[in-house]
């Protein structure tokens, strides 16, 4: 799973791949320890954190859920990122995030 719950709230690991042609959800990226990352396409550059905007933006109309829920809290300049999501751990949440783990 490329998710985690910690202490009520979310950790997600995702890996991107800025400059694309389409934004959007591609499929499960397993790094050489075997952790999995959502790998997700992103139509901005990286520079001055607008890719990082770009996939807070993504996240939060998937999930519907607030833009300011979500921080980065590593990867900032990396493609490889892990995302707090700073809601309660949710039944409705949970069912997103499997969603995207089965593509």
């Amino acid at each position: 799973m490329f998710y985690e719950k910690k202490d009520n709230r979310y950790i997600l690991r995702i890996r991107v791949t800025p400059n694309s042609s389409v934004s959007g959800f591609s499929d499960i990226y397993k790094d050489i320890n075997n952790l999995e990352y959502l790998k997700v396409n992103l139509n901005s550059v990286p520079e001055k954190g607008k890719a990082n905007q770009e996939l807070i933006k993504l996240l939060s109309k998937f999930l519907k859920i607030k833009k300011s829920s979500f921080s980065v809290i590593s990867g900032q300049t990396d493609r490889n990122k892990k995302i707090l999501l700073d809601e309660p751990v949710s039944q409705y949440i949970d069912e997103q995030l499997n969603k995207l783990e089965a593509l």
